[in-house]
């Protein structure tokens, strides 16, 4: 198969736009809306496959190295693409190997995937984007930088916004503001680029730093050579960084789950949706709001056998 030919996974495009009766939003008089990304495809789910796909194209069957930590989705996605399309993966993997042996559940897919996983330190990793040392990363990697498609990490470049702009063009006619949970920034870079005029895009930050505004417009910049849509990002709702969860949000994931029968993914769809709450309580929204929540992932299930489709 050749790896461009992204049609015959059979995408779920435009993913589903469902409607959602919670009285949290509705005695607001803010009406909740799901768009369910996370439907597009059961290995490359969410802003995975709007991200992906303009990449997979233009390595047009090369291999494929990105760069990740040790539980990142952004991985196990390019992972399984590569299994799906037959193509070569490489992982830049955050961290000392010795620290990830055995290898954790999410790693084990990427190697059961055929990824062949690079590890190195956290220090040399920070420094990834600088030339001389993503030659060497290269170089250690055993890969020819001619013969090589490389993405960064998260998914988050150029191509990856432009991708992500078929989702904000999906939108139109029917949000006024749209939110979704932001890692790197690619997705709302590329959504509020999609959106009409009049409409709003939301980031809520995963991460603590407050940086993801100037990684934004970098994204756009590069992109469409201006900051361009109506956007803005949300610090508070990170819960302590990466990967970690409070109480408080655990509780309102649970609650969630119970209430629409939907399992939440925690570390960026539950604190999207608790944002979203947060904010209606406090008035952010207008009555007559049309509130659409991208899911841009769902939980994963390391038990699900690796197999093609």
């Amino acid at each position: 198969m050749n790896a461009a030919d992204l049609t015959r996974l059979h995408p779920r495009l435009p993913s589903p736009l469902h409607g959602l009766d919670d009285e949290r939003f509705t005695r607001h008089g803010v009406r909740l809306l799901l768009k369910r990304d996370d439907l597009i495809h059961p290995d490359l789910p969410g802003n995975k496959w709007r991200k992906l796909a303009p990449n997979l194209r233009a390595a047009a069957g090369r291999p494929v190295l990105t760069f990740g930590g040790a539980y990142s989705n952004h991985l196990r996605a390019t992972a399984a693409a590569g299994r799906l399309l037959g193509f070569d993966t490489i992982g830049v993997v955050r961290g000392d190997e010795l620290a990830h042996r055995p290898l954790n559940p999410s790693l084990a897919r990427c190697a059961a995937d055929g990824m062949r996983l690079h590890f190195v330190d956290r220090s040399t990793y920070r420094r990834k984007g600088e030339p001389e040392v993503r030659n060497a990363l290269l170089a250690a990697a055993g890969v020819d930088p001619q013969q090589i498609h490389v993405v960064p990490e998260g998914g988050s470049n150029p191509l990856a916004v432009q991708g992500c702009t078929e989702l904000g063009a999906e939108l139109r006619e029917a949000a006024d503001v749209v939110a979704v949970a932001c890692g790197t920034g690619g997705t709302l870079a590329g959504l509020a680029a999609g959106l009409a005029p009049g409409q709003r895009a939301i980031g809520v930050s995963v991460l603590k730093g407050g940086f993801l505004t100037a990684e934004v417009e970098r994204l756009q910049r590069e992109t469409f050579g201006e900051r361009t849509g109506a956007w803005r990002l949300e610090d508070r709702f990170h819960c302590g960084g990466y990967a970690r969860t409070t109480p408080e949000l655990d509780a309102f994931a649970a609650d969630f789950e119970h209430r629409h029968g939907l399992p939440l993914e925690r570390h960026y769809v539950a604190k999207m949706l608790y944002a979203l709450k947060t904010l209606t309580e406090e008035g952010v929204f207008p009555a007559g709001t049309r509130l659409v929540a991208v899911l841009t992932g769902r939980p994963w299930e390391p038990a699900q056998p690796a197999s093609s489709r």
